[in-house]
């Protein structure tokens, strides 16, 4: 079962359990993946899309948190937080960062990088062997100390 059908069923779910927070959050989702569709032109999305709008909406999520801690606004902050739960769970298992440093470092001495020039061969490839099993901004920190060394 897709990513996308996965959502779908979950979302009929939810209606039939009356769990309104999750059928907001999951129809929200839903959304915004037709309207990726539109902007695409595509027919179908592959999961990597479906990841990629989650992901984007998370990080919208942890925006909203940071936001609303800062304003005081537990009420806020905790809806906000629980949005984020529900889509992580459509999420891959992030790596650990040591998993991460290790493949940066295998890529760096298999492309023989030297300095900060490397940087878009090395994350091209980085990102390519890990997907969306990590932070972009996680990756391109390390990638960055390790090139600045």
């Amino acid at each position: 079962m897709s990513l996308e059908n996965k959502i779908l069923e979950d979302y009929k779910i939810a209606l039939k359990n009356k769990n309104k927070l999750k059928a907001s959050v999951l129809s929200l989702l839903r959304s915004e993946i037709k309207n990726y569709l539109i902007q695409t032109q595509d027919k179908e999305m592959s999961d990597e899309d479906v990841i990629r709008v989650i992901k984007k909406h998370t990080a919208k999520n942890q925006d909203s948190i940071n936001q609303f801690e800062s304003g005081n606004r537990k009420d806020l902050a905790e809806k906000e937080k629980q949005e984020y739960l529900i889509l992580k769970e459509y999420l891959p298992e992030e790596l650990s960062e040591e998993k991460i440093r290790q493949t940066i470092e295998s890529v760096i001495s298999e492309l023989n990088a030297q300095d900060i020039k490397a940087m878009g061969a090395v994350m091209k490839e980085v990102l390519s062997r890990i997907g969306s099993q990590a932070d972009g901004k996680l990756v391109s920190s390390i990638v960055k100390e390790k090139l600045s060394s």
